[in-house]
Parts: C-alpha cells; sequence; structure tokens
C-alpha cells in the first residue's frame, strides 16, 4: 500500500496561469504535477473536489484513479477546470510510479521507443502566454528583449531567425504571423493583402535558408473554415510542415475533416482537446495528419497513453504541446519518447533559457536539435524549494 496523505498546492502571482500539485504517500514519495489557464479555478476543484477523493487511495492505482476522476458529467467534457486538475494529478501519480521502482516515467509507461527525439522550437517571446492575456501582437516597431525574443523575431526578420536556429541545431520551428489580422474580422474574412503580408516571413525563410529548416504555421483557432482554407492553400507553395488548430471550432469534427479533404498542407490538432474520446472522433473521420496532446489538459499521462495508441492504430504521428510550463513539458516528453509515432517534441527556447530554470531542479537536455531521454526517477525533476518560500506564492494544502 502506497497511499496518498496529502495534496498541495503552489501557485505564484508572477505566473498567473500555472498551478502545481504535490501528492505526498505514507511510504514517503513526493510527485509533482502541474496545469495551466485558470490557476485558481483548478485550485478550487481540487481541495474541495479531488482531495476528498483522492486522500487514502493508493497511489499505485494510476488508471483507477483516472477514470474517477473523469466522471462523465457536468464540466468533464472537454479541458475544464475538472480535466486541467485530473491532469495535474495524474500527472503526479507517474512521478510517484517512477520514482517507487526507480526507473523514468517512460520506462513506466511501458518503455521507450527511442531515447532522443527531435525538438522544434515553438517561436515565442519571453513572457508569451505567462500571464492572465492569451498572446501578445508583435508590430514592426517592438524591441526584442533578449536574444530569444523569437517572437519578435519572425515578424521583423524571420530569414535571420531561421539561420539562428539552425546554427543551434534546431531543424523545425513554428510561426504564427497570420493571427495579426484575424481580429478585424473575427476570423471570418482574410484580405488578399493580408494574406500575402502573413505569407512573407514563409518567403523569407525560404530564401534565407532554403529548405534546411521545416515550418509550422500556428493558427490559434482563429478562423472560420473560409479563411483557414485560404491561408493553407497559400501555405502549400512553401513546403510547409503543418498548419496547426487551422478552425476557430476544433471539436467540430466534421468541418475540420472537410477542411483537410480540400487542402495539401497537413493538419495538426489539437492540443484544445482532451480525453481519449473526442481523438479517437478526430481521428476516425481523418480530420487531421498530425495528433497533437497536452499532457496537462488532456487528462494526463493516462489519457495521453491512450490517445497515443489511438494514433498508432490510424498511423498519425504524434507531437506533444509545451507552451505553458516546465512541468507539463517533461511530462510531454516521456509520452514522445515512449510513443510509437511520436516526431517532436515542442519547446521554447526563451522560456528554457530564463523562467523555466528558475521554477525547476531540471529542464530537458537538448543536443544539436535532439531532446535526450531523462534517466531520473519519476519525471525526472522538482520545484525548486524557493518557489513556496516566494512572497507572491500562494500553497494550500488538503489532507
Amino acid at each position: 500500500m502506497s497511499s496518498i496523505t496529502k495534496l498541495r498546492t503552489i501557485r505564484i502571482a508572477e505566473r498567473p496561469n500555472l498551478i502545481w500539485v504535490e501528492l505526498e504517500t505514507d511510504d514517503g514519495l513526493l510527485g509533482l504535477g502541474e496545469t495551466f489557464r485558470g490557476a485558481q479555478a483548478v485550485e478550487a476543484v481540487l481541495h474541495e473536489q479531488v482531495a476528498p477523493l483522492l486522500i487514502g487511495q493508493d497511489s499505485r492505482r494510476i488508471d483507477a484513479i483516472s477514470r474517477q476522476l473523469h466522471t462523465p458529467y457536468v464540466g468533464f467534457q472537454g479541458a475544464s477546470a475538472e480535466i486541467r486538475a485530473a491532469s495535474a494529478v495524474d500527472i503526479a501519480l507517474w512521478d510517484i510510479a517512477g520514482k517507487r521502482h526507480g526507473i523514468p516515467v517512460h520506462e513506466a509507461l511501458g518503455g521507450a521507443n527511442r531515447l532522443t527525439i527531435q525538438a522544434y522550437n515553438t517561436c515565442a517571446g519571453y513572457a508569451y502566454n505567462s500571464n492572465q492575456t492569451a498572446r501578445r501582437v508583435i508590430s514592426q516597431n517592438d524591441a526584442a528583449q533578449g536574444p530569444y525574443d523569437d517572437q519578435v523575431a519572425f515578424n521583423q526578420d524571420a530569414g535571420r531567425l531561421a539561420q539562428s536556429l539552425l546554427e543551434e541545431g534546431y531543424r523545425a520551428m513554428k510561426i504564427w504571423p497570420f493571427d495579426v489580422f484575424a481580429a478585424a474580422t473575427g476570423g471570418q474574412t482574410i484580405s488578399l493583402a493580408d494574406l500575402k503580408k502573413g505569407l512573407e516571413p514563409f518567403r523569407k525563410i525560404r530564401a534565407a535558408v532554403g529548405d534546411d529548416i521545416e515550418v509550422m504555421c500556428e493558427m490559434h483557432s482563429l478562423w472560420g473554415a473560409l479563411p483557414a482554407e485560404r491561408i493553407c492553400r497559400a501555405l502549400e507553395d512553401y513546403g510547409v510542415f503543418w498548419a496547426e488548430d487551422p478552425i476557430n471550432k476544433m471539436h467540430d469534427i466534421e468541418a475540420l475533416a472537410n477542411l483537410r479533404s480540400r487542402v495539401r498542407v497537413p493538419i495538426c490538432g489539437s492540443e484544445t482537446l482532451s480525453g481519449s474520446t473526442q481523438f479517437r472522433e478526430l481521428m476516425a473521420a481523418d480530420a487531421v495528419d498530425v495528433v497533437m496532446v497536452d499532457i496537462a489538459w488532456c487528462g494526463g499521462l493516462t489519457e495521453a497513453r491512450k490517445i497515443a495508441a489511438i494514433a498508432e492504430s490510424h498511423r498519425r504521428a504524434l507531437a506533444p504541446h509545451d507552451c505553458t510550463g516546465p512541468i507539463t513539458l517533461m511530462a510531454g516528453l516521456h509520452l514522445a519518447l515512449h510513443a510509437s509515432t511520436a516526431i517532436y517534441q515542442e519547446v521554447v527556447r526563451a522560456t528554457l533559457s530564463t523562467w523555466y530554470r528558475d521554477l525547476v531542479t531540471e529542464l530537458p537536455v537538448i543536443e544539436r536539435g535532439m531532446v535526450q531521454a531523462p534517466v531520473v526517477p519519476g519525471l525526472g525533476t522538482a520545484l525548486r524549494p524557493e518557489v513556496k518560500l516566494r512572497a507572491d506564492a500562494v500553497v494550500r494544502e488538503s489532507h
């Protein structure tokens, strides 16, 4: 028996979207989980709904706990606060499982299919997505806040950015130059003039480095079907590796499948979905070429492993998401090493080089664009002790 005795949450005002979960057991183990967005709502769910169910349960029964926390009732059909809470708990339980047996999580999941995986750099800035606003709009007049302010870079000199990434060993990058044009029409149309402006970074990348780097286009679920098709068709000329989350309702499987049938650029989706059922329907409808999954939103590693198995059965590539926090990145990496059809692990070099390092003891090791397998038992990282002692920290316990 390895009973759960305590559930602790930690969040900090500087990163108000992030919340961490620590689970303690009566045999002295500590597991760490994380989720992102609506941290205060998730905190309430964890202490008022999850903790009474969790305290006293055997931490070894991960799948049973996962099923219990995915009760099919109100609030459990998407990436709700309930599912985000369940995801954080599940990640922590897998951390405990690895530590109990003295093995990394990718081994606990069933073993690695690879010991390295290619990274692609999402070209975000240092503060991207880390506060209450979803993303910042970049203009030609914005000044870079450091050498890795890549969102400024892709808007101002995408060719030089591609060269910089290649020099560090990255062979793939992701940008989103069309986002700025969506607000004017609510994403319902895009003019030919704006379309050509959005294509400029892709043109500059190919002019600077040719075909030496893969380029993904993030579309952030901002577009209706008609402009999404117009953008995707235009991207075909630049050999874009995928167009990600192209329509504004990624759970509209029929609309997404219809778009995929009409364009030649591969479609990737979706970090915004949760649960194996939604992903099963996505793949059964031939709506995507690449499956993007966020471990902290989909239901945790238990659910993500099931999604990965569905992807394998449909011969679909898998690429775990990271643009949120360091624990989600570590969990995604373990899945990417384990899942048979995984092709990439997303990283953000701006956050890896700055505030991720301030929060956790270890981060993924990247050598010439390849992410190395962690060797430490469990997730392979922990919160730095000083995080809980910060003046802006909110720590709450249930036991």
